[in-house]
């Protein structure tokens, strides 16, 4: 197999003449119970990376850990949730997401559970380290069923729905673990995040089949879903590009460098804005659950308003291209105001401009995310996307390393909100260099 420029690729399965009109988007709803699907598995994977840092305090005293043994639990989980990225990425392009979403929600279900059964550091230690392979795959699964599923147009709209999850899931967690944990014990707080996946994965297995052998899809709904992908978007059992032909192309360069430089604000919002709040304007535990939700609801509305907005300019004559990259640019300056949150007098005017910066995030990040869908084939977009999924890991990593740095040697919060501030300009500048105009490779046989 090859990577080269325009596919000239033909679908295997066109057992669907193209029509001679474009299909209505009205054909059929199937899709989106496929989105449904990916939304409440995003969900989940927010809860159960969630349960340990809301149960920290009460295990620490229970189990007696050092500081040092639960950052290097965390760690565990932040490195395994890197190679996750990667290797689920590639396991997907060559079992396919039935099969291969499935196991990554099976590995981190039963990880999930495992915490139940250990009571030492080093026994947590493993279990977040399978979490952490486990939870790697969902990003690499989702993106690749929204590929697969939903034309061009759709996509960026789809992946901001599932993504909202993600929001969904840091909401819900503070709010049913603590109370599972009173009454029940901590081990009942794990078990019952892990009960969620084998619910949803029964879902899944029960419901879930690729379109071309879907019993549910309608023959509309499967013209239209094809009428807006190109040809090679069409899973044919293609082998899966090895990572050297990949590694080669500006366009992964392009989609890896985004998301090294700015998936490291999100996390930097989830670890630290409450440690600022708390410290900057002395909230108490009782006073950080307002900000804090306010920030995840706002941020679900700019994730789905994004990735509602490239099809809304797409059918006012936008090129896809265009309608992709314009979203971009707009959340990219929608952040620079978070720069003011380190001078804010008042904690209100602080978590204004990072819920407005979230909510820009979460716009950026569900068409970044569609960008690796644009630009590559089906069989390449779950490689690619972890890939670039490590790098964001990654670069969580150093920033964070660079936070706990900054904060000791200066104690201001300014230069990572100067940093947060700026990177989406800088990553779409990247990107416009590496790959303007999202071109998109194609897969030729040698």
């Amino acid at each position: 197999m090859e990577l080269a420029g325009p596919s000239a690729k033909q679908s295997a399965k066109p057992s669907i003449e193209p029509p001679a009109e474009r299909p209505s988007c009205s054909s059929g709803h199937v899709r989106w119970g496929i989105c449904a699907m990916l939304f409440f598995a995003t969900s989940k994977n927010y809860m159960d990376r969630q349960v340990l840092g809301i149960l920290a305090t009460e295990l620490q005293t229970k189990l007696h850990w050092t500081e040092a043994q639960y950052g290097y639990i965390i760690d565990s989980f932040q490195v395994a949730y890197a190679i996750g990225l990667v290797v689920a990425g590639r396991f997907l392009d060559r079992v396919g997401t039935r099969v291969g979403y499935a196991l990554m929600m099976l590995v981190w279900s039963l990880a999930s559970a495992a915490h139940a059964l250990v009571s030492t550091a080093l026994g947590f230690g493993i279990c977040r380290f399978l979490l952490g392979l486990g939870e790697g795959g969902n990003f690499p699964a989702a993106i690749k069923t929204t590929a697969e599923w939903f034309p061009q147009q759709e996509r960026s709209f789809a992946t901001g729905i599932f993504n909202a999850g993600s929001n969904l899931g840091a909401i819900l967690a503070p709010l049913l673990i603590p109370f599972i944990a009173v009454h029940y014990g901590w081990r009942s707080a794990f078990l019952f995040t892990g009960a969620l996946g084998l619910v949803w994965l029964a879902w899944w297995w029960t419901s879930y089949q690729p379109p071309e052998r879907n019993p549910k899809l309608s023959s509309a709904e499967y013209a239209y879903i094809r009428a807006g992908q190109v040809a090679d978007d069409v899973e044919t059992g293609e082998v899966a590009p090895s990572w050297r032909l990949l590694l080669k192309l500006r366009q992964t360069w392009g989609f890896v460098l985004a998301k090294f430089l700015t998936d490291p604000v999100w996390w930097f919002y989830l670890f630290w804005l409450p440690k600022f709040l708390d410290t900057r304007y002395h909230l108490g535990l009782s006073q950080l659950g307002a900000p804090l939700v306010t920030v995840y609801i706002v941020s679900d509305v700019g994730s789905v308003a994004g990735g509602w907005l490239p099809a809304f300019l797409v059918r006012h004559g936008f090129v896809p291209a265009r309608a992709r990259l314009t979203p971009m640019l707009l959340s990219a300056v929608c952040v620079l105001p978070v720069m003011l949150a380190g001078y804010a007098k008042h904690e209100w005017v602080a978590v204004a401009v990072v819920s407005l910066a979230a909510a820009a995030h979460q716009a950026w990040s569900c068409n970044l995310f569609t960008t690796a869908s644009d630009m590559f084939p089906a069989s390449a977009v779950g490689t690619v996307v972890g890939v670039g999924g490590m790098a964001g890991s990654v670069g969580g990593v150093l920033l964070a390393t660079t936070a706990g740095l900054v904060l000791q040697w200066t104690g201001s919060y300014i230069p990572l909100f100067l940093f947060s501030g700026m990177a989406y300009l800088l990553a779409f500048g990247l990107l416009q260099l590496l790959a303007p105009g999202l071109p998109r490779v194609g897969v030729t046989t040698e």
